[in-house]
C-alpha cells in the first residue's frame, strides 16, 4: 500500500514539474509605438497635462459640477457599463475555475429484470430481478500541462480590464458631453439676450423711420424693409428658445432624469484658459481609455493565439466517470468497508488528424491578433490626430478674440453713425439696415467664439484622457 502512495507522489511531482516547465513561454509585452511625431509640429517634453487634473478641479462652475455629479450617479450608459464589468468578472471567474476539477456527488439506483434466473438457469418471464445501489464522488479534470487554460484565463483577464477601460471611456465621454451641452446652453442664453437687445434697437429704428416718413423724409419702402429685418430677428429669437428647451431636455437624458429646466449660471462667468498643458504623446497610451481598450484587445488576442498553439500538444485528463464511493446490492449494509469502490479513468490524447480544425483555428487566432495590433496602432494614430487638431484649432480660435472685439466695436459705431446720417439725409435706409445686420452677426459671432473655445478646452481634456479621476 505504501508503494502505491509513493508512486502516486512521484507521478504527481513529475506532472507538476512538467506543467510548470512545458507551458508555452511566449510572454506578453506591450506593442512598441513610435509617438515622437504624434503631435504635429510639436516635440513637447513637459509631462504636465490637464488630463491629470480631477474633473471637479478642472470645471470650476458649481452648477456644472453638480450636473456632472448627478450624471455620474444616474446616467444609464454608465450603469450599462457597470453591468459589462460584472459580466467580464463572471467570465474571468469561470476561466479561473477551469484550473480545478469538476466534482459532483453522484447517487444511482439500478433495477434490472430478466427471464432467466442466473442461479438456476431456469426461464421465467420477467421473474428475476437484480438491484444495485451506488453513492460517491465523481470528478473530471484536464491537467493544464501546456498552459492552454492559463492562456485562456489571461485572455479573460484582459477582457475584464477592457470592461473597466470601457467604463472609463463612457465616463470621460459623459463628462465631456455634459460640459459641452452646458456651455452650449449658456451660449444660447447669451445669444437670446443679444438678440432681444437688437430687437429693441430695430424697433426704435422702425419708429424713427415712421416719424421721418410723416415728415416727408422717408418713403414707405424703407420702413417695410426695416420691419422685415425686425420680424426675421424676432423669428430667430423663437428658434433660439426652441433650441434652449431641446438642449435642456437633452441634458436631462444624460443626467437620467425627466425632461425639465436646468439650473445654470451665465456665459460671462466662464473662464477661457489661454494656455492648456497637454503633456507628451506617450501619456496617451496610459491615459486614454479607447487606446487602453485597443491594447487590451490585442493582449486578449495574443493569449488566445498561444492557447490555440497549445491545443496541438497532448492533453492529460482525469476522465468523466472517475468515481470513488460505495456500491452494494442492498441498502441494509450499504456503508460497510467491503462495499467501497474506486473507478479512476485517466487519459492521454495527442491530436493527429482533426480535419485541419486546429490548424485553421490557429490561423484565425493569428489573423485576429494581427487585426487587433493594427487596430491598436490606428487608435493611437487617431488619438494623436485628434489632439493635434484641437490644439491648433484652439490656438486659432483664441487669436480671433482681439479681431472680433474690434469688429463688434466697429459695427456698433457704424449703427450709431448711419442713424445720425439717415436723419441728416446723407445715407439711405439700406445702409442703416446693413449696419444693424452686421452688428447682430458680430455680437452673435463673439458669443460663438467663446463657446468654441470652451468646447475645445473640454474636448482636449477628454482627448488627453481626463475625467477618470
Amino acid at each position: 500500500m505504501k508503494r502505491i502512495y509513493i508512486y502516486g507522489f512521484i507521478i504527481s511531482a513529475v506532472l507538476l514539474i512538467t506543467s510548470s516547465s512545458c507551458q508555452v513561454t511566449n510572454k506578453y509585452t506591450s506593442p512598441e509605438i513610435d509617438t515622437s511625431g504624434l503631435f504635429r509640429d510639436m516635440q513637447p517634453e513637459d509631462t504636465t497635462s490637464i488630463a491629470n487634473i480631477p474633473w471637479k478641479e478642472y470645471f470650476k462652475d458649481p452648477s456644472l459640477q453638480a450636473l456632472i455629479q448627478e450624471g455620474l450617479a444616474n446616467n444609464y450608459d454608465l450603469k450599462i457599463a457597470y453591468t459589462r464589468i460584472q459580466q467580464a468578472e463572471a467570465n474571468l471567474g469561470m476561466a479561473k475555475a477551469a484550473y480545478f476539477p469538476d466534482v459532483a456527488l453522484v447517487g444511482q439506483v439500478t433495477h434490472a429484470r430478466g427471464s432467466v434466473d442466473p442461479a438456476t438457469g431456469k426461464e421465467k418471464v420477467l421473474g428475476t430481478h437484480q438491484e444495485q445501489y451506488s453513492l460517491g464522488i465523481s470528478a473530471s479534470w484536464e491537467l493544464d500541462v501546456w498552459g492552454k487554460l492559463n492562456r485562456q484565463s489571461r485572455s479573460s483577464y484582459a477582457q475584464f480590464l477592457s470592461s473597466h477601460a470601457y467604463r472609463n471611456l463612457i465616463q470621460t465621454s459623459l463628462i465631456a458631453n455634459i460640459a459641452t451641452s452646458y456651455y452650449s446652453l449658456l451660449a444660447l442664453d447669451e445669444q437670446s439676450m443679444v438678440t432681444e437687445e437688437v430687437i429693441g434697437l430695430l424697433q426704435e429704428s422702425v419708429e424713427t423711420m415712421q416719424a421721418m416718413m410723416q415728415a416727408g423724409m422717408m418713403n414707405a419702402a424703407g420702413i417695410e424693409q426695416s420691419k422685415s429685418l425686425l420680424y426675421s430677428t424676432q423669428i430667430s429669437l423663437q428658434d433660439m428658445k426652441t433650441q434652449i428647451r431641446q438642449m435642456e431636455n437633452s441634458l436631462c437624458v444624460m443626467l437620467g432624469r425627466d425632461p425639465g429646466p436646468i439650473e445654470r449660471t451665465v456665459l460671462t462667468k466662464q473662464e477661457v484658459i489661454p494656455q492648456l498643458a497637454y503633456g507628451i504623446p506617450m501619456q496617451l497610451l496610459s491615459k486614454r481609455p479607447d487606446v487602453m481598450q485597443a491594447e487590451l484587445a490585442f493582449r486578449s488576442a495574443f493569449e488566445l493565439t498561444n492557447a490555440a498553439q497549445a491545443s496541438f500538444y497532448p492533453s492529460i485528463t482525469l476522465g468523466t466517470g472517475s468515481m470513488i464511493g460505495y456500491g452494494a446490492t442492498t441498502l441494509s449494509k450499504f456503508f460497510q468497508p467491503e462495499n467501497i469502490f474506486a473507478n479512476i479513468i485517466g487519459g492521454l490524447a495527442q491530436p493527429i488528424f482533426a480535419k485541419k480544425q486546429l490548424t485553421g483555428q490557429l490561423k484565425i487566432r493569428k489573423a485576429q491578433q494581427e487585426e487587433a495590433l493594427l487596430n491598436f496602432e490606428k487608435t493611437v494614430l487617431m488619438a494623436g490626430q485628434e489632439v493635434s487638431d484641437i490644439l491648433f484649432s484652439y490656438d486659432s480660435s483664441l487669436k480671433k478674440n482681439g479681431i472680433r472685439e474690434k469688429q463688434v466695436q466697429a459695427t456698433n459705431t457704424a449703427v450709431d453713425f448711419t442713424k445720425e446720417l439717415l436723419k441728416a439725409g446723407e445715407v439711405n435706409y439700406l445702409e442703416v439696415i446693413t449696419a444693424q445686420q452686421d452688428m447682430l452677426q458680430a455680437r452673435i459671432g463673439q458669443v460663438n467664439d467663446k463657446l468654441e473655445q470652451l468646447q475645445y478646452s473640454v474636448t482636449l481634456y477628454k482627448a488627453l484622457g481626463g475625467g477618470i479621476q
